[in-house]
């Protein structure tokens, strides 16, 4: 019975409870079904407040365990091991709030099989919060391989044209580096004879310094895992999948997959990559420096050339999570702080844009910017939005992605794993270049003169709705921006207790 009385197992499986709820309604009761899957996830994100309402932010440590014994495979006891800390709780928060959000942004977009993408969705939610909450090594592979097949369907049964290709290349990457991981993690475990991770950092430093895993082995089991969360972030060169998964998902696909999917990459660095292998992670950290700085300044250059709304802002992803890794790996407390405040900042401004770009989608039935132009006169209220969130994007100070990009080319500057201040400067052209495309969006939707679209078609401004799903992203880019102490507060504790573990 204490299963039931833990608030991260109500926290991960409500969901679950939702799902159940609509398989036993008939598919015709397509009304029924949306506002179950509404409510299901409300409720969702109302357990998330409370765990922040009891979560001591002062404490570094893991926080509200929940941990069996599961069961045993050869040899090793794996362990079902909830808990949170500094370093997930945002991201958590992340995902119970886009949510509902993403629920509503379906309201009038999915019509066909709605039963079956609420049903696949709120099984995505249930993975994604198990990878933020995993701490047995088994328990986390689940939870990241079972995230992809809803996902995949989700891309193949309801979006657009090259649906099946984009979703197959989706499944095909991110499976091919999930299959290393799970070597890594099956070596790993065969030497500490534990996949629980807290009883694993606390073995293996012995077994590093005794040479029972040698620089060469921890090398190798670094890249295993490297690759895997690479992909899932992506990182440039292997990013391929995403511009395709984006452009061809439905609006909430592309919301959850930017806002939080994404987000699985850069945490599974953060909490396996770095105090698993510090030493691999020091040594390895000018060259991660390098890749990301490629990626800012690619992904905002191949942005500028796009003509598909959609795909611009999936490229956009690879430059803002360049700068997520740069501060990863500037493995200095600034440089933490900002990447995983990045993260949530990249989820709230590039959701905004996704569900933006979805209202006008799905009355224009296109996304080539040549054709739009003028838009403001006809929809102030969704250009102001837009505006909003194309600033949030760009880093414009006073909203929520100046900050976390100054923290992080603040902390890539004077990071002394990366070795040089040029790093920061490239990827700070990256922050010009971000204003550079955005704008040229922006003023191709919404400024100039009339377009193909705005003289053909007869758009209604943003409805009511859609206004309820964009107030709170618009909330929280300005308080984030204005006044972002009380997130510092929450991960400083963690990201100091990572930092300490770092032989700088």
């Amino acid at each position: 019975m204490e299963f039931f009385f833990q608030p991260l197992n109500w926290l991960t499986f409500l969901p679950l409870l939702g799902m159940l709820a609509i398989l036993s309604i008939d598919t015709a009761n397509k009304d029924k079904i949306r506002w179950i899957a509404l409510v299901t996830t409300i409720v969702t994100f109302v357990i998330s407040l409370w765990i922040l309402v009891l979560f001591d932010a002062q404490d570094p440590n893991l926080q509200l365990e929940a941990r069996y014994s599961w069961l045993q495979l050869a040899g090793l006891q794996v362990e079902y091991h909830l808990a949170i800390d500094g370093l997930s709780i945002l991201l958590v928060l992340l995902t119970t709030f886009l949510a509902p959000l993403c629920v509503l942004s379906t309201w009038t977009a999915i019509t066909e099989q709605v039963k079956t993408f609420m049903v696949l969705f709120l099984l995505l939610e249930v993975n994604m919060l198990g990878v933020f909450l995993a701490q047995d090594l088994f328990l986390f592979y689940v939870f990241w391989e079972l995230s992809l097949v809803p996902m995949y369907f989700i891309i193949a049964l309801w979006g657009g044209p090259k649906r099946g290709y984009a979703a197959l290349k989706l499944f095909l990457y991110t499976m091919a580096g999930s299959i290393l991981m799970l070597v890594g993690i099956i070596f790993l475990g065969t030497k500490t004879g534990t996949l629980d991770l807290p009883t694993m950092q606390e073995r293996l430093p012995e077994l590093y310094q005794t040479g029972i895993i040698t620089w060469n082995v921890q090398l190798l089991l670094f890249l295993a895992f490297v690759i895997a969360f690479a992909i899932k972030v992506p990182m440039w060169p292997v990013h391929s999948w995403l511009p395709d998964a984006h452009t061809e998902a439905p609006t909430a696909g592309s919301v959850i997959l930017a806002g939080v999917l994404l987000k699985m990459g850069t945490y599974g660095f953060l909490r396996f990559v770095l105090p698993v292998f510090p030493l691999v992670s020091l040594q390895a950290a000018p060259w991660f420096a390098l890749l990301a700085t490629i990626g800012i300044l690619y992904g905002a250059w191949v942005s500028y050339a796009q003509q598909d709304i959609k795909r611009l802002v999936a490229y956009s992803s690879v430059s803002h999570l360049g700068f997520v890794m740069l501060g990863l790996f500037a493995l200095n407390t600034q440089g933490i702080t900002g990447a995983i405040l990045q993260m949530i900042n990249h989820g709230i401004s590039t959701s905004a844009l996704f569900l933006l770009i979805g209202i006008l989608y799905e009355q224009t039935h296109t996304r080539d910017i040549k054709v739009y132009g003028g838009l403001w006169r006809l929809t102030p209220w969704l250009g102001t939005i837009t505006l909003i969130s194309v600033l949030s994007s760009m880093g414009l100070p006073g909203l929520n992605g100046f900050i976390g990009e100054f923290i992080i080319l603040l902390g890539a500057f004077g990071s002394e794993a990366i070795g040089s201040p040029w790093y920061a400067g490239f990827a700070a052209i990256g922050v010009i270049m971000a204003a550079i495309y955005l704008l040229y969006m922006f003023q191709g939707v919404f400024l100039g003169a009339d377009g193909e679209i705005t003289k053909q078609y007869t758009l209604r401004d943003i409805n009511q709705r859609e206004l309820i799903i964009m107030i709170p992203l618009v909330i929280l880019m300005f308080w984030i921006g204005l006044y972002p102490q009380p997130f510092f507060d929450i991960l400083a504790p963690a990201v100091s207790k990572l930092v300490a573990t770092i032989p700088l």
